[in-house]
Order: structure tokens, then C-alpha cells, then sequence
């Protein structure tokens, strides 16, 4: 069993910043593709970031400039700096490891 536990989201104003911190832990042999997605109310969940074992980044068009994905050298604990958010951020934002494990979710709010 996997299991990712995920902190750092909350409310913020317009183009603010939060940095959210996903660790990995369990049965796990190996370091892994993690990557964050986020669904916003009535919407389907969509990637925003994700990362590679040798820590090759990509970005969805939306947030390319503004967020970025890192992870610690040689470990399953990723994060995602946001940057300049705007109100259309908002949305509950999910950790992934190796496309199949999923966080519990964290509420980005970016509301004046």
C-alpha cells in the first residue's frame, strides 16, 4: 500500500502564493513520476504538474510560468510553488504517484 499525505493548501488573495508538499510513504521501492492535478467544482479533474524521477518537468498551458514542481533529490516528496494566482486556481488539488495513487485533496481557495 501507498499513501500520500499532502499539506499546504488555504486561501489566498489574487496573485498571491502557497506552496503545496505531497510525501509518499508505504510499500515503495523505488522513485517514482508524482505529479499534482486539482478539479474545480462542476469541472473534470485536470494535470497541472507533473515530474520525473530525474526530475524532467512538464506544466499544463494554464499555469506555465506561474507554478512550479519540484521534488527532494532521491525521494517520493514533491511540491508545487503557485505563484500570481488567479480566481480561476481555485480548486481542490490532488497528489499522484505512478499514475495511480491519489492524496486525500487540498482546498486552494483565491478569492479577494
Amino acid at each position: 500500500q501507498v499513501q500520500l499525505v499532502e499539506s499546504g493548501g488555504g486561501l489566498v488573495q489574487p496573485g498571491g502564493s502557497l506552496r503545496l508538499s505531497c510525501a509518499a510513504s508505504g510499500s515503495i521501492f523505488g522513485i517514482y513520476t508524482m505529479g499534482w492535478y486539482r478539479q474545480a467544482p462542476g469541472k473534470q479533474r485536470e494535470l497541472v504538474a507533473q515530474i520525473t524521477s530525474d526530475s524532467s518537468a512538464n506544466y499544463a498551458d494554464s499555469v506555465k510560468g506561474r507554478f512550479t514542481i519540484s521534488r527532494d533529490k532521491g525521494k517520493n516528496v514533491v511540491y508545487l510553488q503557485m505563484n500570481s494566482l488567479k480566481p480561476e486556481d481555485t480548486a481542490v488539488y490532488y497528489c499522484n504517484f505512478r499514475g495511480r495513487y491519489w492524496g486525500q485533496g487540498t482546498q486552494v481557495t483565491v478569492s479577494s
